[in-house]
């Protein structure tokens, strides 16, 4: 494929115009990460811990859930850069019903976890805390699946600030909450855990019902908005968006299960080794919302220019979006390395706490270049509707790979957290090699 001289061009810019607000918005997550853990942790080590189960498992099912809604995406992508705006909010409508049965099956599944909370081997003395945190999270999903689903139309559209504010906007209302109920702060009881759960909870309905009343008031929204509101239900739309989303779901889904079971093997370890890796969890946080913003923004640009069929400039973004990637991971890792002795002490003031965080931050910084590299090639996939393979793939990196050498390291060879923790950099760089070499392959049969 030759590529003209416009088509050389690098696509830095755009990408950060169209990602930084992306990247905003899940910074507020991150903000939100590090109030809750903060003010858990200094209310007690045992709520930091429990908090740290329930967040992991729910993790799981959450960014699943979110990999679901990303099925609409390329279709949204492709019809905008195609110009045919008034067949979007058909599609939208039909990929809310399919989010609203998706979310009522994972509600599903966490209610039957709910009820066999004490078979997974953690500290008897955590359940307490972490029934009435697990409660107030799952009668969240439904309103996460609600606000994931109108994110991405809004992002499909190149109207990412909308998003964003939301965001901003919800994570503020979540940290005065959390503040209130935590501590029982102006009369507000004081709750401890169950408090920053029903915090998160009432941040969650926020922010869903906040994009709803601008798809349905905005005058910019209107053509959309008629064609959501005319167009009917229907088996092929349906049908299409379960096709397109439930292997994102299912490779997010394998991802995060690589952290969320390790938390559980974590907690085998006792309740240091769990808190310390709840602050970890936390800390890459900071990573992942960012390389995981930049990367969406990768996608969404990438499915404007699959329905222009410049598959030139697909190319382009993908490789420039990998090496921002890398550049930003780079930046993040210098003052994390540097202050690396005294970050946990932020967060617990426990001191074994401290030192696991200490070290682990080592491995934290070893698997940014894979962690980036998946990221970026993960999301050019999706931006060319490429997500089947993506599963088999996610599957060798985090259930062959990452998950028995995490249990082989942490429990046969007894290096405990840490051996928990080594493991993630093989499982996060072997995603990556095989997500960019079937790029590459699909790339090639477009193009020609």
């Amino acid at each position: 494929m030759t590529l003209t001289t416009s088509q050389q061009r690098h696509h830095y810019r755009e990408l950060l115009v169209l990602g930084i607000p992306i990247i905003i918005g899940q910074l507020g997550t991150i903000v939100l990460g590090f109030a809750d853990t903060l003010m858990i942790g200094h209310h007690s080590t045992e709520e930091l811990a429990a908090a740290g189960l329930v967040n992991n498992i729910f993790g799981l099912v959450l960014i699943a859930y979110m990999g679901f809604s990303y099925g609409l995406t390329p279709v949204v992508g492709r019809l905008y850069g195609m110009g045919q705006n008034e067949a979007v909010g058909g599609k939208v409508k039909n990929s809310l019903v399919a989010n609203g049965v998706v979310g009522l099956l994972f509600t599903a599944v966490m209610t039957f976890l709910y009820f066999n909370l004490e078979h997974i081997g953690q500290p008897d003395e955590l359940l307490s805390l972490i029934r009435p945190y697990f409660l107030v999270n799952l009668a969240s999903i439904l309103f996460v699946g609600l606000f994931n689903t109108l994110k991405q139309f809004f992002d499909g559209i190149a109207q990412t600030k909308v998003a964003m504010w939301t965001m901003v906007g919800g994570n503020l209302l979540n940290i005065l909450f959390n503040w209130l109920l935590i501590y029982g702060v102006g009369g507000f009881p004081e709750m401890g855990l169950l408090g920053a759960g029903i915090a998160t909870l009432g941040s969650r309905v926020f922010m869903a019902l906040v994009l709803v009343g601008v798809m349905l008031s905005c005058r910019r929204y209107k053509t959309y908005r008629l064609h959501f509101l005319s167009y009917p239900i229907n088996k092929v739309d349906f049908i299409e968006m379960n096709r397109l989303g439930w292997p994102v779901a299912l490779q997010l889904g394998m991802e995060s299960a690589a952290f969320s079971l390790s938390c559980v093997m974590a907690g085998w370890l006792g309740t240091i080794p769990l808190a310390a890796h709840q602050v970890m969890i936390t800390i890459s946080q900071l990573f992942y919302l960012i390389l995981s913003g930049l990367a969406a923004a990768m996608a969404i640009r990438v499915s404007h220019f699959v329905g222009q069929r410049d598959f030139a400039a697909v190319k382009a973004n993908a490789m420039d979006g990998f090496r921002l990637n890398l550049f930003i991971s780079l930046v993040l890792s210098i003052p994390i390395l540097l202050f690396r002795n005294h970050i946990g002490g932020l967060f617990s003031e426990n001191i074994e706490v401290q030192l696991y965080v200490s070290g682990l931050i080592l491995i934290l910084a070893l698997y940014q270049f894979g962690d980036g590299m998946q990221y970026a090639f993960a999301n050019a996939l999706r931006g060319i509707a490429c997500v089947q393979p993506m599963v088999t793939y996610a599957f060798i990196a985090y259930f062959v790979v990452s998950l028995p050498l995490g249990y082989t390291l942490g429990f046969i060879c007894d290096l405990g957290i840490y051996g928990i923790w080594t493991a993630f950099p093989f499982g996060l760089t072997i995603a990556g090699f095989l997500y960019y070499i079937r790029f590459k392959k699909e790339l090639n049969k477009m193009s020609h």
